[in-house]
């Protein structure tokens, strides 16, 4: 398994930020920014850096508040932009960044996805986070290629709102798609082989937009 490492980047504009990244051992396909849950940079999140890192990206995820109150809109864009920044500066073009987010993460990256132009965005799961507008009224401002994977067992983001998301999703300017899965909740912890064709169809929407 690829090794993460973390580090402080100082930017000469004086912004800040703590990373935690890993670099795949060959030739770098683009740059992923990895957005957490509340809970900040887990065990978890570690884990899913090292394996887009195995899977050629340079992959990097924001310590934005490890737990400390709740995700701001600004929050989220501030980080997201001094993490893009730092990509930027390892050498990754623009057209090959992207964003993924999982849990509460997940609605993070679409809020990024309706904010900033970049090349791919995925959202796996997702809850709503303080002071934002409702996920259906991000949604119809995507202006990044944006996928979402959602399950129907949780009560965070259910079925019929899902759908709602799908319809906004699709008015929007760029490529959308929405996934439904029965059977998994938010976390996609409580059905492996939805967890597994979830993280399989999060690797194609890079490979597709990433290039």
């Amino acid at each position: 398994m690829t090794q993460t490492h973390t580090d402080d980047y100082v930017r000469a504009d004086g912004r800040s930020i703590r990373l935690t990244f890993a670099e795949p051992e060959g030739a770098i396909r683009g740059g992923l920014v990895v957005l957490h849950a509340d809970e900040g940079v887990t065990d978890g999140v570690r884990l899913l850096v090292a394996s887009l890192a195995g899977e050629g990206w340079l992959a990097v995820a924001p310590h934005i508040h490890d737990g400390a109150g709740e995700l701001t809109r600004e929050d989220v864009l501030a980080a997201t932009d001094v993490t893009l920044a730092w990509l930027v500066d390892r050498g990754v073009s623009a057209d090959l960044l992207g964003v993924v987010g999982f849990d509460l993460g997940g609605t993070a990256a679409l809020v990024v996805a309706s904010n900033r132009k970049l090349g791919a965005a995925v959202s796996v799961g997702g809850q709503r986070i303080g002071e934002l507008p409702t996920l259906v009224e991000i949604a119809g401002k995507l202006t990044s290629p944006w996928l979402g994977i959602y399950g129907d067992a949780g009560d965070e983001v259910g079925g019929a709102e899902v759908e709602q998301l799908r319809e906004a999703a699709a008015s929007a300017r760029v490529v959308t798609d929405v996934v439904r899965y029965p059977g998994a909740n938010h976390r996609f912890d409580a059905d492996p082989d939805a967890a597994a064709e979830a993280w399989q169809r999060t690797l194609n929407w890079f490979d597709a937009h990433l290039r």
